[in-house]
């Protein structure tokens, strides 16, 4: 039997010559290894999201959250079960414990959320199951900055030209804008006068979703030439808007004004931190992120 230790006190000359090898191929071998800034991991959660139009927190706490989550929370091997409410949305994130496979985990999630929804409100959107992905964050972010536009005038330059631009660029999946405002057309309604005139703001809320809507019309056909027919009942501007008769339940109407204001607003973001020691005060920026 060989005596390895015996061996090598006997030839000291190649067991340093070993060791050397062995210690310059590691160091070559250490200073050729990647680095992965987005390492693949593969956590399993679970993302569902439930939307409803004109709801309050408290309604979509009780609704619709409160439901997920007990539907959910029987399913096993859950380590973190978190909910997001904010007015007309309800977002939870089911984590489960490692070593859950992903894939079934969201059907299961599927499922059970499936099961309850007809226990939801009617006029609440279908809920989205989708599991998180942890992999992959963006290539490059961009920023855009001006002294002379308005952090409107960028936003809007973002969305119709720089993203469009950078979409067609072959292995851009996504782009998305960080910060800046988004345009809204703002209703705010008056309690008292709503109580004077007997009508509730869900009411309200209901008219104006079917009077600012399109719908299709079906097909037609003109000269021989097949043709969409389009149901067009959005209003053409915020004065349209404004001047909308609301039913009362008396039958009579009132412009929509009467109820409140109605206004042409801005939906605004957090700006995103990026250093800007070298820009004045007055520079206003947008962050774009290339995934």
């Amino acid at each position: 039997m060989l005596n390895i230790s015996a061996w090598s006190i006997k030839r000291p000359v190649p067991t340093i010559v070993l060791f050397l090898v062995l210690t310059v191929t590691g160091l070559v071998a250490f200073g050729q290894l990647g680095i992965d800034a987005n390492p693949s991991i593969d956590v399993p959660a679970v993302l569902v999201e439930v939307r409803q139009s004109g709801a309050g927190p408290e309604e979509m706490e009780t609704q619709i959250t409160k439901k997920v989550e007990d539907a959910v929370a029987g399913l096993g091997n859950i380590d973190q079960l978190v909910s997001t409410v904010e007015d007309g949305f309800s977002q939870t994130v089911i984590q489960f414990e490692l070593g859950v496979e992903t894939e079934t985990a969201t059907n299961d999630v599927r499922d059970a959320v499936t099961r309850i929804r007809q226990d939801l409100p009617q006029d609440a959107q279908d809920p989205t199951v989708q599991r998180l992905e942890f992999a992959g964050g963006p290539v490059v972010t961009y920023t855009v900055g001006s002294q002379q536009r308005s952090v409107e005038e960028l936003s809007d330059l973002v969305d119709r030209t720089i993203s469009r631009k950078l979409l067609t660029v072959s292995g851009v999946a996504r782009v998305d804008r960080v910060g800046g405002v988004d345009r809204e057309i703002r209703v705010d309604l008056d309690p008292q006068q709503l109580n004077a005139l007997g009508i509730t703001a869900t009411q309200v809320n209901e008219q104006i979703r079917q009077f600012n809507v399109n719908l299709p019309g079906g097909r037609s056909d003109i000269s021989g030439v097949e043709q969409g027919i389009r149901t067009l009942g959005s209003a053409e501007s915020l004065a349209a808007l404004q001047n909308f008769n609301v039913v009362l339940p008396n039958g009579n109407t009132v412009p929509l004004t009467s109820l409140g204001s109605v206004k042409d607003d801005l939906l605004k973001f957090d700006l995103p931190l990026i250093p800007t020691k070298s820009l004045s005060s007055d520079f206003r920026y947008i962050a774009v992120k290339v995934l």
